[in-house]
């Protein structure tokens, strides 16, 4: 029996029967070993520890760690103030608090979960108690979330760099910047429309010059935590590993001595959120690598690339047709498995054709990042929906600008490779 054939049919009748991602790929490994009698068993434990077994991703439980100690250490509440005083008492005031707020929380967190589940459940209530629709809050919050793997720090970046070697973590970091802000922008440009239309007012005056300053003085720490980790990659003072637990110390310090909200007693609830977090994404990482190894034995990446070049297409045309797919395979994949699946098949096609990988590679992210708020399947919807307990009818409808914006935002970062590779290059970063 072809291997192929089994790994992909089994995959696609447990991602339909709604067994999670992660399983229904280490479940259709399995069925792949046992059936097709190519490979023993044990190839399945094998490689799935193997795809853990990284130094580069130790990285990642440190940045879920300085994230959550810097969540424990009231930094929500600090970024809201921050951003709200230049915002807040304009019209739509609380939606454009939503983008901002989120936009640097996400230079802490590196994920769109974290973001809907922390910050972006207070904002909703925030929003809902001022008079915003609630699922127009829980829309808005979900579409600013998925900013998360883009801003660096990004857990995707990562993962990314780790599968495409001709990249590194520092470049997809820096690449990630002006996206990032992209992506905020088109929000609030949605913000402003829907606030314009529905009378959506703002919440007060705009604070004294000494109130902004204070403000801004009490949130610098938070809001230098990317510059120090970009900063001391571009120095050469550490690694992104090393970066990650410098991250956590920073985190520590701010929390407990700068805002004083860090209780000793809280360390061993944030700790354990930490190391639960850490352990789903590396199940994924794990699961997806066993799932990947098969396809690249049974030669299905070199086959397909091979494929990919016969047809000559043009660059231009090669990153079409990559997004109409990635597209439609992130509805129902999640970024992390996609990228452990897909870049070893599509990265060096994109060489090939003389793409920039760290271009290519944003184009990548930013399409299965996409998916998370993508009927019917997207991930990011169903946490947004459970911590505002709104319908999943109704957010979807109000979705609907938001998907129309991040759209524009695709089209300018596939045809613009500057908006990707300008500020690497810039900065030094290869």
């Amino acid at each position: 029996m072809n291997a192929a054939v089994v790994l992909i049919t089994s995959a696609c009748i447990f991602l339909a029967i709604g067994v999670p991602v992660a399983f229904a790929l280490g479940l259709a490994t399995a069925a792949t070993l046992i059936l097709a009698e190519n490979y023993p068993l044990m190839v399945l434990l094998k490689e799935t520890f193997t795809g853990m077994d990284s130094f580069p991703l130790m990285a990642v439980p440190f940045f879920i760690l300085a994230a959550e100690l810097m969540s424990g250490g009231s930094l929500t509440e600090v970024l809201l103030r921050f951003a709200g005083q230049f915002v807040g008492h304009k019209r739509g005031g609380l939606g454009y608090t939503n983008v901002v707020s989120l936009t640097f929380f996400s230079g802490i967190s590196g994920s769109a979960l974290a973001d809907a589940a922390g910050p972006g459940s207070m904002l909703i209530r925030m929003m809902d108690k001022a008079g915003y629709d609630r699922p127009y809050a829980a829309a808005l919050t979900a579409s600013t979330a998925i900013v998360g793997p883009i801003i660096p720090p990004s857990i995707t970046m990562i993962i990314y760099a780790l599968q495409d070697e001709t990249v590194s973590v520092g470049a997809l970091f820096v690449a990630g910047i002006l996206p990032g802000i992209l992506i905020a922008v088109a929000m609030c440009v949605v913000n402003y429309r829907v606030s314009k239309q529905r009378n959506y007012r703002g919440d007060g005056q705009l604070p004294s010059l000494p109130e902004i300053l204070a403000t801004t003085w009490r949130a610098l720490p938070a809001i230098l935590l990317p510059v120090v980790i970009l900063g001391g990659m571009r120095a050469g003072w550490f690694t992104p590993t090393e970066a990650s637990v410098v991250a956590v110390f920073y985190a520590l310090v701010c929390g407990k001595f700068v805002y004083r909200t860090l209780q000793w007693k809280a360390l061993p609830d944030i700790l354990s959120r930490s190391a639960l977090l850490s352990a789903s994404v590396l199940i994924i990482i794990g699961l997806s690598s066993a799932f990947a190894w098969v396809l690249t034995i049974e030669g299905i990446p070199q086959q397909l690339a091979e494929w990919l070049v016969s047809m000559s297409l043009s660059p231009w045309m090669f990153l079409i047709l990559v997004n109409i797919f990635l597209l439609l395979f992130g509805i129902f994949i999640e970024p992390l498995p996609g990228v452990m699946v897909l870049v070893p098949i599509l990265a060096p096609v994109a060489i090939k054709l003389g793409i920039d990988p760290v271009h290519f590679a944003m184009v990548v992210i930013f399409n299965l990042t996409l998916g998370m708020i993508t009927p019917p399947v997207g991930g990011l919807l169903f946490v947004t929906a459970n911590v505002s307990k709104v319908p999943m009818g109704p957010l979807v409808r109000e979705l609907v600008p938001f998907l129309w914006a991040h759209g524009v935002v695709l089209v300018l970062l596939t045809f613009v490779p500057a908006l990707s590779t300008w500020m690497p290059r810039a900065l030094g970063f290869k």
